[in-house]
């Protein structure tokens, strides 16, 4: 849980989970959106997917990225419990 709380610790990468929550993208359309270098949009996404936040799909030359909310989810279970436990 502590790769997650770390993913979600910065604010560009949550911005990159907003941008996915309105549909799938590649690192360059996710890029696109930032003024930031694309090696540093790279090593957002890998941060991401290392935390299960995001998928990858793998289309030609391209990587299309998704958002996955299955560990948000538990996380969210998880806190509710420990906030429901009193």
């Amino acid at each position: 849980m502590n790769t997650l709380f770390k993913a979600l610790n910065d604010p560009t990468r949550r911005e990159i989970l907003d941008l996915l929550k309105e549909k799938d993208l590649t690192a360059g359309e996710i890029a696109e959106a930032f003024d930031i270098t694309r090696p540093s949009i790279s090593h957002h996404l890998d941060l991401l997917k290392q935390a299960g936040l995001v998928s990858t799909v793998r289309n030609g030359q391209f990587i299309s990225y998704s958002l996955e909310t299955t560990v948000l989810e538990e996380a969210t279970q998880w806190l509710f419990n420990l906030l429901n436990s009193k």
